[in-house]
Order: C-alpha cells, then structure tokens, then sequence
C-alpha cells in the first residue's frame, strides 16, 4: 500500500487476463472519507491476507465502487469480507454479473457520503462501458479506469505488444485507447462528460492500467481527449 497523497493510498493488484490473452496490470484505490466516513474503496484488486491487514489498519471500509462493468472480478470477495459496506457501481453493471447486491447506482452527483470529499462525473456514450471517473479534492487527484491507459512499456510480447501499440494501450503519455475511440457512437454524451472533468482542478492522475502520475494531470487529459473534443 502506497501513500499517493492526503488520504489517499494505492495498491497495486495481481494481473488479471481479458479478451485474447490481453493480461492487465491492475491498482486500486483507497481513500479515508472525513469526519469518520470511513474508507472508499475504489476499484478493488484482488484480496490477500496482506491487504486486507493493511486496509483495516486504515479504518472501517464503508464503500466498494466498481467504476464500470468491467472492473468487478473481485467486487463479490470484497462484498463478503466487508458485509457492512455499501456496493456502488457503474450504470450497466447488475447484481447478476457482479456476484454481489449492488446497493446503489452511481450517477453525475456524489452520494452524500463523500460528497465533500469526492465528485464524480459519468463518462457516457461508449458502447464498451459506462464509466464514472472521481476527484479527490484533497490530493487534486483524478481515478480513470479504462477510457485512459498507459501500459508500461514492454509488459507485452510478439503480436500482442504490436496489437497494443496501434491501439494506443501503450502510447508514451496515457491516452483513449482507439477500441474506445471507435466504440464512443455518442459523441456528444461522451463529449460533454469529458469537459465536466477537465473542470477540475486536477494535478494528480491515476489509471488502473497505468502508471500513476503526480503532476501534470491536466493536460495528460486534455491530450488525451483531443481527439473527441476538436
């Protein structure tokens, strides 16, 4: 578990495979509400004795957020360690497929329970996934799961490495992947979600396929989402 600003820790998960072969690598988020809010738990990795040892060590976890329907393999585990804690997920994501109840379903406005501390912004019109992206005011921080990546360098091989280099998964400076590019059908949904987050005053990014960067989020964003917003 890495300190990556006030309140706010990362962990970095074991590597998870998807369609093809195509492994990720995966990270989580873990942030300590105010006023004894507890923990919000963003996108989790899978469970380890270790982790969980570390996360208690935190606080109570009160909230489990599934950023889109992708990112839920290890929602259910989570669930059950944590009974007390409320499930938040992304619009397309059910109960079913997440293998767990879902207690609520996040929106463009934060649930009252971190809404001093964190906003949120429901990133539409892909047919690949909904996504809601999150700031933490505190550490000026922005989550992104999918829309932006930034693979390291070297973490594929043979035609896998050249398939992610075209789509961008790669790219030297985190950026849309063009699958996402050509499965954004609604443009104008996408694009006015984007303009709300580059609204913030971001200078942290983290991405759950990339490297974290903690300056510069900004205009790695207004880089990245040149494409839809010209």
């Amino acid at each position: 578990m890495t300190p990556f600003g006030p309140e706010l820790w990362l962990v970095d998960g074991p590597a998870v495979t998807g369609a093809a072969g195509f492994r990720f690598p995966t990270r989580m988020a873990v942030i300590r509400l105010p006023d004894q809010g507890g923990l919000w738990v963003w996108s989790p990795v899978a469970l380890t004795n270790d982790i969980q040892k570390a996360v208690d060590g935190l606080g109570q976890v009160r909230h489990l957020i599934a950023p889109n329907n992708l990112h839920r393999t290890f929602l259910s585990e989570w669930a059950a360690a944590y009974p007390d804690a409320c499930v938040h997920a992304a619009p397309g994501l059910t109960q079913e497929v997440a293998g767990t109840a879902l207690q609520s379903i996040l929106g463009d406005s934060p649930d009252k329970a971190w809404e001093a501390a964190i906003d949120q912004v429901i990133l539409r019109g892909n047919r690949i996934t909904t996504e809601a992206v999150f700031f933490h005011r505190a550490s000026g921080t922005i989550l992104v799961t999918d829309w932006v990546q930034q693979i390291p360098k070297g973490w594929y091989h043979g035609w896998r490495a050249v398939v992610a280099r075209l789509d961008l998964m790669t790219a030297p400076t985190p950026s849309v992947p063009r699958k996402f590019r050509v499965a954004t059908t609604d443009k104008s949904a996408a694009r006015a979600s984007v303009r709300k987050i580059l609204e913030w005053p971001a200078e942290r990014l983290v991405m759950a396929h990339g490297t974290p960067a903690e300056t510069g989020a900004s205009d790695f964003l207004q880089t990245a989402f040149r494409w839809l917003l010209r």
